[in-house]
């Protein structure tokens, strides 16, 4: 392959599985490199995720990048993210190309298809090269899976394109962490196996004497220096969605958040806030068993609305959360604000074709289309109704993503100043819907949704109102690039750079 250029250093990380660390690892250079005064951005030429964030320019990309960026101190950008896969079946994804679709494809069409993105990938690397000192660049999944080595364009098929030398890490935390690790690179061409220049042993617990004698054997196996052992962080970072730990939080606290967790929900980063104290519990819910008695019901983002509607409907979700919008607040967001409508129709077959019955709980009707709405918004919400009265005029930003259009003529009117596309309240219930992402992150607002829920249960919340989202995201940037400092060897990081092996 032609290489890009080399006008800024560049180094990757690659993992030996999926969520064996590298988003984080990624963010955390990123920040120490940022810190050491470089101009430094993530790039990720292929994400699968239904985590998303919406660009200044409207575009879409995956939320790790997005944050990678935070953690870089620069502005989300499209060109780092070229190619975001989202799924929307078991076998097939929506392809987001530059910031907008392409299209739906089956996962065959697209292993076949995706050799001519080569293209798009080269000019958004070239588009962070103008001005970039260093690009960190994450990898997906893991090199060693030979099904997918041909026209690879992000593993060794996007390091050999740009030069890159690797960083290999693996998860020790999963088990067999010296097996992933010389596994991986016995699975590599040899060319391929030139390029790593570090391991990184991951997620580890314990006295790190105890791997000595097993990091002396491995890096005489391989040849390649041990370049850190990382510890298991306590980091409250956006992580990417097929793998996150967070679905599996099941205790309940004394404000207690329930979030549905349909097959293809999407953006559940718009609840990490409320994740900063340990008297508030967010639970991801799957069953009408493990529902219980919650402060307040979340129905989140969804990649296909009407396909998960239909899964509440079969397995008893969507009747038990109707009986409880009785005497318990229910918010949805996005997909889920188009699901407590009274119906939903796709004439053009954005998802599923054909229409259904909303949830019936707000008096709104959406219509499903092709073209998607993404942008972002910011002003101050509405005028509202019942236990939320108090986010009455609270400045707020986030933004949008949807496939469809929902018709609120039906609902009560707010106040003449207000912004009407924030927030619908249903008249005499509390229940609520929005379509943007982030609607409580900002200022006082998942203060003012805590404080609501405990005031319904007698309960003085004492412990002080929720830092602004931003602020706290910053915080733990900082952490996460301390603990990497002190448990990488930066130095020998710093010498990768731009070390690539050519043959």
């Amino acid at each position: 392959m032609q290489k890009i250029g080399d006008m800024a250093k560049v180094i990757m990380i690659q993992g030996t599985m999926s969520n064996a660390g590298k988003s984080f690892l990624v963010a955390g250079l990123c920040r120490i490199m940022k810190q050491d005064g470089y101009r430094v951005a993530p790039f990720k030429s292929q994400n699968m995720a239904l985590n998303s964030f919406i660009t200044e320019e409207g575009l879409e990309i995956g939320r790790a990048q997005a944050m990678q960026a935070e953690a870089a101190g620069i502005k989300p950008m499209a060109c780092m993210n070229p190619v975001l896969l989202k799924p929307t079946s078991h076998t097939g994804s929506q392809v987001i190309v530059n910031g907008e679709v392409l299209g739906n494809m089956s996962a065959k069409d697209y292993f076949a298809y995706k050799k001519q993105l080569i293209p798009d990938i080269k000019k958004a690397f070239h588009k962070l090269e103008e001005f970039a000192d260093i690009i960190v660049i994450e990898g997906a999944g893991s090199p060693a899976e030979i099904n997918l080595r041909e026209n690879d364009i992000v593993n060794m098929g996007l390091a050999e394109l740009v030069d890159a030398p690797v960083l290999l890490v693996g998860d020790i935390d999963r088990g067999g962490v010296f097996a992933q690790l010389l596994g991986t690179l016995m699975l590599l061409s040899p060319g391929e196996t030139a390029r790593v220049k570090g391991l990184i042993i991951n997620k580890f617990r314990g006295d790190k004497s105890i791997l000595d004698s097993g990091i002396a054997m491995l890096e005489q196996r391989c040849g390649v220096p041990v370049a850190g052992v990382v510890p298991y962080m306590e980091i409250e970072l956006e992580d990417e969605d097929s793998l996150t730990g967070r679905f599996d939080r099941k205790e309940e606290s004394c404000i207690d958040i329930a979030v549905i967790r349909y097959p293809r929900i999407s953006n559940f980063t718009d609840f990490n806030i409320f994740e900063q104290k340990d008297n508030i519990s967010v639970r991801y819910i799957t069953s009408v068993s493990e529902l219980h008695h919650p402060d307040l019901v979340i129905l989140p983002g969804s990649k296909n609305t009407m396909g998960d509607l239909k899964w509440m409907r079969r397995n008893g979700l969507e009747a038990a959360v109707k009986r409880l919008a009785e005497n318990t607040p229910v918010f949805g967001i996005c997909g889920g604000y188009q699901m407590l409508g009274k119906k939903i129709t796709d004439s053009e077959g954005a998802e599923e074709g054909g229409s259904m019955r909303g949830m019936e709980l707000l008096s709104v009707t959406t219509e499903l289309k092709p073209d998607k709405t993404r942008c972002q918004a910011e002003g101050r919400i509405n005028r509202l109704e019942g236990i939320f009265s108090t986010l009455s005029g609270m400045e707020y930003s986030g933004y949008e993503i949807h496939m469809g259009k929902t018709d609120t003529k039906e609902t009560k009117e707010p106040d003449g100043n207000a912004d009407e596309r924030t927030i619908i309240s249903a008249a005499g219930k509390n229940v609520y819907g929005t379509y943007v992402h982030g609607i409580f992150d900002k200022g006082m607002i998942a203060d003012a949704v805590i404080r609501a829920l405990a005031k319904k249960k007698g309960i003085v919340m004492q412990d002080g109102a929720f830092e602004d989202y931003q602020v706290f995201k910053e915080k733990q940037y900082d952490k996460l690039a301390d603990i990497l400092r002190e448990y990488l060897n930066m130095e020998e990081i710093y010498g990768m750079l731009g070390e690539a092996h050519l043959e």
